[in-house]
């Protein structure tokens, strides 16, 4: 892995480029966020995991912003008007080869650290894996799907922090 740089952005906030091979993975940052640490593993292991899942990162941008930011993507690109934790969006042309952007709130996902009474790391990367789980075909609108969902945000974590 290399680290090409980090710069300021048009979100108001850091951008560092990673390269994975022939993969990029951008980190952006609109709202600070210090918990998010060993950033190349995590990298590794997104790429990892989607490979098993037969998909090449070619780039993945992974926003972290806040509630209200993600309140207008929510509203202006699916017509939704309530917060939401993450927002998946796949841009990917090619199969097997996967472009896309994956927006979390930090907010939300603060208070769903809170609620479920679990560390805010852990949290964070469940979802995360949750936003890759969708770009990899993963539903969760109905119960049955929401349960192998969350088998696989948990068996992802375990494989992640065992």
């Amino acid at each position: 892995m290399v680290v090409t740089g980090c710069k300021a952005t048009s979100l108001r906030g850091i951008s560092c480029t990673f390269i994975i091979g022939m993969s990029t993975i951008h980190f952006f940052y609109q709202k600070s966020l210090h918990s998010l640490r060993n950033r190349e593993k995590l990298k590794r292991f997104l790429q990892k995991t989607a490979f098993s899942y037969k998909k090449h990162v070619e780039e993945l941008n992974i926003v972290f912003c806040s509630d209200a930011y993600l309140l207008n993507i929510n509203q202006q690109h699916l017509s939704h008007d309530y917060y939401t934790d993450i927002i998946s969006f796949d841009l990917s042309e090619k199969r097997g080869i996967l472009q896309a952007e994956i927006y979390i709130s930090i907010d939300r996902v603060k208070d769903n650290a809170k609620t479920l009474g679990a560390p805010f790391y852990q949290e964070l990367h469940r979802v995360i894996f949750h936003g890759l789980l969708h770009l990899l075909g993963y539903k969760d609108k109905q119960a049955s799907d929401q349960k192998k969902m969350r088998k696989a945000e948990d068996d992802l974590l375990s494989k992640y922090f065992g």
